[in-house]
């Protein structure tokens, strides 16, 4: 400990580069033997007030501190809006590299406070850490629990909010075996199958698989263009005393990054059978079960495009929207699941100093069911955001 400490005060603290896996900014502590090790992460407020036109979202709803499809109230009969400022977006991270025989190894941990159960805003507003990140690569080969390779980290817009891309985004972390062979990955991911009742109701979240997810991808990147095609399949499973079911799903994902001199344009199309939670934060299920137990999946395509313009080295803008259209079986699955969302936004953000972001964003989001009936959604949302 004592030589570490050595390490550390002797190197100082140094900027480092670009984290691969957060896409924030690290400090370098300092070199021990072969090993560097390299503190990274962010302190971040938000200040948000939603508007809804068709009813509320309660006190410790994930809603409220992010978007997320699935929870625009709709069918309500009068407007209502909220307000929250909350600082559980901050996260911290360590990371090493370790040059050992001839080959590169690597680790990585990082905790936020976001999406936990705990916590109150009445006196302490104490919120418990939670693991985003946790794994090892050795060389090509990635052990533990990251972004699934399923996603295209490089390919989400800049957003005040949370995520941004919601409707169309592929976002999921998850434990996983990772190979990379040049532009190629190769994963196997841990596996879990979402399922809508016959005739509707509450999601059945089952751990029955027996086979993993799993996901081929190919990277592209050139002067102007980093582009990502990928592929999931998997299998949907569900079985208790009275049904023993499976069926097969298969995912497809297109994403990328276009510069235009300083400004950059971002896309993706997602389009699938049974693509479930993968999507959208899981708006739609990945399968249906029939009435006499089997289960059928559930088509779904989304799509988004967005367009980053930096006025000058300190101000820039960003314009987004996405959207998810779900191919429900209403015979199976009833007329209170979601048909569609769409969100659109626009922001500004204001860096005074390198690795300081204040930012705004005004978000307007649409969520309507089978039925027809529907909602939307008005947030104005303000943050101040310092990485390091």
């Amino acid at each position: 400990m004592k030589a570490i400490t050595k390490a550390v005060l002797t190197s100082g603290l140094a900027a480092a580069s670009l984290c691969a896996a957060t896409g924030t900014q690290a400090i370098e502590l300092g070199t021990y033997d072969n090993t560097t090790v390299k503190l990274g992460g962010y302190i971040k407020l938000d200040a948000i007030s939603s508007t809804y036109s068709d009813g509320t979202l309660a006190a410790g709803n994930l809603g409220r501190d992010f978007y997320v499809p699935s929870l625009t109230p709709v069918g309500g009969e009068s407007a209502n809006s909220t307000m929250d400022i909350h600082a559980k977006q901050s996260r911290f991270n360590i990371g090493t590299t370790t040059s050992l025989d001839g080959h590169t190894l690597k680790t990585f941990v990082e905790m936020d406070f976001h999406a936990t159960p705990n916590g109150n805003e009445r006196v302490s507003n104490s919120y418990t850490p939670r693991m985003r990140h946790a794994f090892l690569t050795y060389d090509n080969w990635l052990f533990g629990q990251t972004w699934s390779t399923f996603q295209n980290v490089g390919a989400l817009p800049e957003t005040v909010d949370f995520i941004g891309n919601t409707d169309f985004g592929i976002f999921v972390r998850q434990a996983q075996v990772r190979y990379t062979a040049g532009n190629f990955q190769f994963s196997v991911e841990n596996p879990e199958t979402t399922i809508t009742p016959f005739g509707g109701g509450t999601r059945i979240v089952t751990d029955q698989n027996a086979l993993p997810d799993f996901v081929g991808r190919y990277n592209y990147s050139s002067d102007n263009l980093a582009f990502s095609a990928a592929v999931l399949a998997r299998q949907l499973a569900y079985n208790d005393t009275v049904n023993d079911s499976s069926t097969s799903s298969l995912g497809l994902s297109l994403s990328g990054k276009y510069k235009i001199g300083k400004d950059d344009i971002r896309f993706g199309l997602n389009s699938g059978s049974g693509m479930g939670r993968y999507i959208g934060l899981n708006v739609a299920n990945g399968a249906v079960m029939t009435a006499s137990g089997d289960l059928e999946t559930i088509d779904s395509t989304a799509y988004y495009l967005a367009y980053r313009h930096l006025w000058n080295e300190k101000w820039r803008s960003n314009i987004s929207y996405s959207a998810i259209t779900v191919d429900n079986d209403t015979d199976l699955t009833g007329t209170a699941v979601t048909d569609s969302t769409d969100s659109l936004r626009v922001n500004l953000f204001h860096s005074p100093v390198p690795n300081l972001s204040l930012g705004g964003e005004l978000a307007f989001a649409n969520r309507e069911l089978e039925s027809g009936v529907d909602g939307s959604m008005t947030r104005v949302q303000f943050s101040a955001k310092l990485a390091f």
